[in-house]
This record gives structure tokens, sequence and C-alpha cells, in this order.
């Protein structure tokens, strides 16, 4: 592959380009957009019908959504866009005391006590898939490690769990007294957090009872959001302020060949696992997970089939951990107003894409209103190096900044956004030389430097940033080169400053894995930003996907000055740890009084002529004079004092007003000339896609005798198919056929007469899952029981009833089917964020709700 480039110029993307010079309107469609927190979600549809919201950012209630869907007089959009886990504390506990589930066998065993498919038919009324690891049901990943899954035969057996914990138990020394476990003559106590807000209510105190039936004394605490993250995230593991949580995770987009989720679940290293890699708390360590964890984010494998045993080899250890038990995938269903046009969807995210409100607006009104659960909590944080780590903000967030690269929100394939690239590799086992005059941070130095002679990467990518540089922040002064080697420096400095990265030691070490695999970078011309990486993928968006480290999201006169706030003066932190460890606030820009202290410092800058050394100096000269830096000083100063926020970015909303307190946030127009984008630049995107569906009469096998299973699928042509039929009760795996191209509309499955011979009598499962990898980027998974009759039976003779054809709900002013149908769900049933440069589509799939 050496030599190859991909000049991404897809002709899907000239929709994203602006558009000609008779389109005057610059930016969204909608004038405002007003995001108002209601505090619940019982009263959402209400709102809608009253007028007050055009639509709902956060999910409604399973029972809701299906009696909104059989009125159908709202738009109601329904994807897999959230998942429920429950993580596990494994802390050591004090000499004399006992954690349980600081015992391996002790975790595993939970795996058994969860009655998933309840959860998904009771508890979310048939609007959730059942869940064993981290990957999706609807994931591509899903037929990657559908095997390991099986095999395990995780089921709900409280029984099987009973038998393991009470072995496991006995050999530390526990002793079981009336039904209760002691350890050094007093009870074993498990403190179980319960989010109340919605059906993980129900989740955790179903788990909480099954933990009684274990023997073990339970402290059931309900806690909301905000004062949940603060015990379970933010405490040392030691402290047992908890020992298991019910975590919520809201899902980014499409995942293809997913790299982050599988390292943010289950490896140490990315700093989501207990003791969140802050310093002074205990760690959960794993080498294994760790190694395996970065080969894969790191694209160390040569093709995708090393790529997927690395994956099933993580998958199958991190089930053996159980750090995380995984529940279900929910089918979120989002209200919305029929009067909104041009609502853009993703088929994971829903209404969560960057997308989703650029093209939207509300007939013969300039406001589009905008309700979710939250606006403001305790967590919300708004800074692009430790924050943004729920949904609360990023929600609002992804429409004030303008991302380098994006996801297509069908296909799920890496798209240019503000800045087309091109790819060069030598991967995966060949090299690149980096050119001389490429650059590097040296932390020691306080310098860019050239890289070493003979220093080589595996990949380059070629960023075209015209389509940022000279154009218009918020404030109205030009983005500028400063502004994309700042967030570089920034990474590199706090990663590897030692004075720095002591005092934000989860962002460095998490970020470190990344940054050294960054070789160097190059400015060419006034338009080209070259990025070195030993990185290498099978496919090329990936890549540049991984590269992408100078997308500026902020001023560099903010970040500078947040930089000084926190290192320097030491009265703010970056990270919740950090604030806690050194009680100090948690850096928020939307907060006044942290605006205030930042302007403080932008003042002090501007009255010295700071210009921050070595950041701006490329070949002896620097690219930021006094001037210039007083002129970005003063225009930030000045936004301050307008809006009481530093929030100053550069897509198409400005923040406008942010009033935590009132739970509400006004974004405006970004409609200045120089924005590249104008009203219509995306509506190529909100187009309708048809989902392939799997149905089937009655499904029978007579022993001993060759038997065909059909299944009727409908959809777009091309679609493949794998099929599984097992026996549920003991993993077995009686036929798999994989890869088959569906013609004809049928997919059928044959079995020899020795095949069935070895058979009993009673249900068998037929599993299809349905994909095609080049234009959807979900598969869709159905599942069909299968009668074994004995030998010499006649079989019923039925024919398949065809499934309701599926679309995305991206078409306004009808009331679109959801991705995921009712019916699919049925019969599928039965079987710039953790630092400012290191990208949130790289380590951040999912963010807590």
């Amino acid at each position: 592959m050496r030599g190859t480039a991909l000049a991404v110029t897809l002709l899907l993307l000239v929709s994203l380009l602006p558009l000609a010079a008779a389109q005057e309107v610059k930016g969204p469609a909608a004038e405002r957009v007003i995001f108002r927190g209601l505090g619940s979600q019982d009263i959402a549809e209400q709102e809608i019908r009253a007028g007050n919201i055009d639509l709902f950012f956060y999910n409604l209630k399973s029972e809701a959504a299906r009696a909104l869907r059989a009125r159908g007089d709202l738009t109601l959009i329904e994807v897999p866009s959230s998942t429920v886990s429950i993580v596990l504390n494994p802390a050591p506990a004090p000499a004399g005391e006992l954690n349980p589930f600081s015992i391996r066998e002790v975790r595993y065993a939970m795996q058994y006590v969860i009655d998933r498919e309840a959860v998904a038919t009771r508890f979310y009324g048939g609007l959730a898939m059942p869940m064993y690891t981290h990957v999706s049901p609807t994931d591509l990943d899903y037929l990657t490690v559908r095997d390991v899954i099986v095999s395990r035969n995780i089921r709900y057996d409280p029984e099987y769990a009973k038998e393991i914990v009470s072995n496991a138990m006995r050999k530390v020394g526990a002793e079981l007294r009336d039904g209760v476990w002691h350890y050094n003559g007093r009870p074993v106590t498990v403190r179980v957090i319960i989010r109340p807000e919605d059906e993980r209510r129900e989740i955790g105190l179903a788990f909480a009872s099954e933990l009684r039936r274990l023997g073990f004394n339970v402290e059931e605490i309900l806690l909301e959001f905000g004062p949940a993250i603060q015990r379970v995230y933010s405490t040392d593991p030691r402290a047992f302020a908890w020992h298991a949580y019910t975590e919520g995770w809201a899902r980014g987009g499409i995942e293809r060949y997913d790299s982050t989720g599988i390292n943010q679940f289950c490896a140490p290293w990315l700093g989501n696992m207990p003791g969140w890699r802050e310093v002074g708390f205990w760690q959960y360590e794993n080498p294994e997970l760790d190694t395996l964890g970065q080969r894969i984010f790191r694209g160390e494998f040569r093709d995708l089939a090393e790529r997927n045993e690395l994956y099933r080899r993580m998958t199958a250890l991190c089930l053996d951990e159980s750090v995380r038990v995984w529940v279900v995938t929910v089918i979120n269903a989002f209200p919305a107003s029929k009067s909104v046009r041009n609502l853009i969807t993703d088929l994971v995210a829903g209404v969560r894409s960057p997308f989703s409100l650029r093209e939207a607006y509300v007939e013969g009104r300039d406001t589009l209103r905008v309700g979710h659960l939250w606006v403001d909590t305790e967590r919300t944080t708004w800074n692009p190096v430790g924050g943004f780590g729920d949904v609360y903000s990023v929600d609002i967030w992804r429409y004030v900044v303008d991302p380098g690269l994006a996801r297509d929100p069908v296909s799920g394939k890496t798209i240019p956004f503000r800045s087309s690239f091109s790819v060069e590799t030598a991967g995966p086992t060949g090299s690149l030389q980096v050119p001389a005059d490429a650059v590097i941070w040296d932390a020691s130095t306080g310098s860019w430097r050239r890289v070493s002679p003979g220093t080589t990467a595996r990949s380059k990518v070629t960023f075209d940033m015209s389509l940022y540089i000279g154009k218009p922040w918020h404030h109205g002064r030009p983005i500028t080169w400063a502004d994309v080697l700042y967030p570089i420096y920034q990474a590199f400095e706090i990663s590897y400053n030692p004075d720095k990265n002591r005092i934000e030691t989860a962002i460095a070490v998490t970020s470190r894995p990344y940054l050294e695999t960054v070789k160097g970078i190059r400015i060419v011309g006034d338009r080209y930003l070259e990025v070195y990486v030993d990185y290498w993928h099978f496919e090329q968006d990936k890549i540049a996907e991984y590269a992408a480290i100078g997308f500026p999201s902020m001023p560099w006169e903010v970040l500078a000055a947040m930089d000084e706030l926190v290192f320097a003066r030491r009265r703010a932190a970056y990270s919740d740890t950090s604030a806690m460890r050194f009680n100090v606030p948690w850096l928020n820009l939307v907060k006044e009084l942290h605006g205030r202290m930042l302007v403080e410092v932008l003042r002090d800058f501007s009255e010295r002529g700071f210009v921050p050394r070595g950041v701006f100096e490329l070949d002896g000269r620097s690219i930021v004079t006094p001037e210039e830096a007083k002129s970005r000083y003063e225009a930030a100063i000045r936004w301050f004092s307008e809006r009481r926020h530093l929030v100053i970015s550069n897509g198409p909303f400005v923040l406008e007003r942010f009033d935590g307190a009132a739970q509400t946030a006004e974004l405006r127009a970004f409609r200045d000339q120089a924005y590249p984008f104008s009203k219509g630049s995306f509506s190529g995107l909100a187009r309708r896609v048809e989902l392939p569906t799997a149905s089937a009469g009655r499904l029978q096998v007579v022993i001993g005798s060759a038997s065909s299973l059909s299944v009727r699928v409908t959809g777009p042509e091309g679609v493949t198919a794998d099929a599984f039929l097992y026996d549920r009760s003991t993993g077995t795996t009686v036929k798999a056929v994989r890869d088959v191209r569906v013609t004809g509309g049928l997919l059928t499955v044959e079995l020899t007469p020795q095949e069935t011979s070895a058979l009993r009598r009673g249900l068998l499962t037929l599993e299809v899952v349905l994909r095609d990898e080049q234009n959807l980027g979900v598969v869709r998974p159905f599942a069909f029981s299968v009668e074994v009759l004995p030998a010499g039976a006649q079989t019923a003779v039925t024919t398949a009833t065809p499934t309701t054809q599926t679309t995305t709900p991206t078409v306004t002013g009808e009331a679109p089917q959801g991705a995921f149908t009712q019916t699919a769900l049925l019969v599928a049933l039965v079987a710039v964020a953790v630092i400012a440069v290191v990208s949130v589509a790289l380590l951040r799939s999912r963010r807590k709700r």
C-alpha cells in the first residue's frame, strides 16, 4: 500500500460543501434554538402538545413511547442510542473486611443474576435488547464477538450464580449464617447506587434483590445524575462509597470497527475503569487488557482477521473480569412535533448527531425550542480539556462547534466536515519517512523541534484547513495557524511536562498512548496540515480519524488563559478528580465566576503584551505578534462582558446565553458571511434509508430427516445474511451459515439428516443477522423459534409473513417509522474532549447519562 493516496472527494460529500453563492443565508436554518431542561421525562409529550417545545432531546420512558406510537400524531424517532450496565467496585477491602466484588468469581456470577430478557420485555416493554458485552446487538462488531458470547451461555440462572458465589466466598473464609454472609463475624454489606430517573430504578432494585438472595446485606442508595456521578467516579474505590452502580451511556453514533468502546469499558489505561487513573486512588489494573486494547486502538494488526482475533480475545477477557455487567441496549424514543422540518437523524445516536439541528426549523417561526431532561447539573462542565463528559453539555456544544471530520449518520463512515483529507500509508508493516522539517512539541525545552533524523511513521494524513484558516471565530477574530498549534502543544505539554502532569495526572496518562504514535506535524503553505502517525487501518478513513489532531474548537487565547489559571495560578482544575484533590473548582466556561477569573488572566496578558513562549515559534519566527495577541485578548474580554461566559467557538450557532439555575440555554445563528456553511449545506443527509427486515412462518425440523428453514428477507438489494441455529439452553451451535448474499428475498438454511439426527426434541433458536456494510453502519438481528419434532413427524406448511419495512426517521412533516420497529424487536427478543487535541470521536465513544 506504500505510496497510495486516498483523496476523499466522494460524491456524497458534495452536499457537505458550501453551496453556490445563490444561497445567501449563512449558518443554520433556524435563527435561534432555545434549550430548556424539563426535569422529567414524564412531561415531555404534554410540553410538545402545548407548544412549549418542538422536540425532546432525552428519551421517553418505554410506556409513554408505546402509547405515543399507537396514537401516531407526533413524530417518534426510535434508535438504539443508549446502553445500561452495572459497574462493580473490585477494590480490596481493608484488612479484616471483605468486598465480595474484589473476587473475580463473584463478579462473574453477577452475569447470571440479571434476567436481561425480563428487563427488556417487562421494564422496557420490548423497547430494549439483551446485551452481554460492551457490543450492542446492532453493532457491526456483534458478529465479531457473537461466538464469544454464545459459548459462555450467559443466562438468568440464580442457582448457578449462588453456587459460584458460595464456593468463592467460602474459599476466602466467609461464613453463611442465617442466610447472610459474614466475614470476621460481621455481615458482608454492599452499597448499590441506583438511578431513580428512569427504568434503571427497577433494574437496580431487582439487582439488589438478587444480591440479597445470594446472601449479601444490601444498602440501596437512590441518587440522581449529579450526586451519583460524584459518588462513583470522583471517589477512591477504597473508600467504598459504592460497590455497584447502574450506569447509563448515551451512544455517540455509529461505530464501525470499534477501537474506543472496548477500551473505554474494559481497559484500565483509558481511565474509565474503577480508580479512573487518578493519583492516590486505588486502581483496577489488568496489563493484558491494556496491551490488547492499545494494539486495537493504535492499529497494531496486519489485517481484518488479526484485528478481529484481538477483539475477540479482549472481549473474552473482559467477560472473565466482569467489572462491568451489561444489561440492555435501549431503543430510545425521541418525540418531536410534526411541524419540525429537516431534522437529520443518526441510525444510532438519533437526534444526537452533529447534523441534527443544522437544517432543522419550524415553518413560520425563526426559533426552534428543544426540551431536555436537564441543561445544567452539578456535573455538567464546559471545558474542552477535561469536561464535556455528560450528554447535557455535549448535546448543546455540538451545535456551537464545527468538527473537522464527522461520521455519516447512516453508513458510519468517517467523512470530511470542515476539512477534506488524503491518506498515504505504508502500513501495516512498512514505514514512511517523516520529512526533516516536520516538528513535534518538546516539553523538556518548551519549543517545537524538528523530528530526529530517520523518524518514520506508518501513515501520513494531509488535512485541507482552508475552511478553518481565515474564517471567523464567534468573537469576530479570524482563525489562524496559532489556533491549530495551541491545542497540539497543550496536549503534549500536559502529558510530558512533569510539573503539569503531576496536576492533571489522569489526563496525562490516558493521552500518552495516543500521543506516542504522533511522529510529527508539518504546515504546508497556507492551507495544509500534514500529520504523521504510527497507525494503520484497513479502512483509510479510520486513519484520517485517528490523525485528526489539529482541529481548533476554541481560540488559543482562551486555552492559554485556562492553562494559566490551572497550572500557574492553581485556582482551578481541568478534571473533576484534580479539582477534588487540590480543592479548587472544576473549570467551567459557562459559569460567570470562572469566566471572571479567566478575564482577570486575559487582562493581565493584555497589559503585559504576553505571547505564550515558544508555542508559536516556527523556524525561528513567531506567527503571533504582541499586537495580534492583544487584539485577541480584548475580543475575548468583550465577549465575556456581553454574555457572561467564555464559550467561544466556530460552529453554526453562538452560545448567546446560559442560565444554569433556570435550566435554559439560548443559541443564536452565526450569520457571518465568511462562515463556510449555509442553510441547505447538509440537507443531502436528510435521506430516507430502507433497512432490511426478516420474517418467518412456523419453523420446524424433523429428527433424522433433511430439513429446510426459510426466512423471508425484505429491504434493499445486496443484503448479506449470517444465520445461526443454536440451543439457547446450552449455548451449543447446531449450524452456522455465514456471508450469504440474499437473492430473491429468501434465506434458506439446509440441514442434512446427519445434522438433525443429533438433535433432541424441544426448541432451538434461529438467529438471522442482516447487514449491508457498505451502506449501513448497523446490523439487524432477528431471532425465531424452531421446533424439533420426533423422527417421522410431518412438518406444518406455513408461509413467511413479511415484516413492515422500516426507514430512518429523517423526513419531517410525517410520522416516520423508527429505525428499529416493535415487530423487529419482539422477534429479536426471543433470542476535544479527554484533551483538546485527542478527538472526542477517538476517546469518548459514549457519555454518561
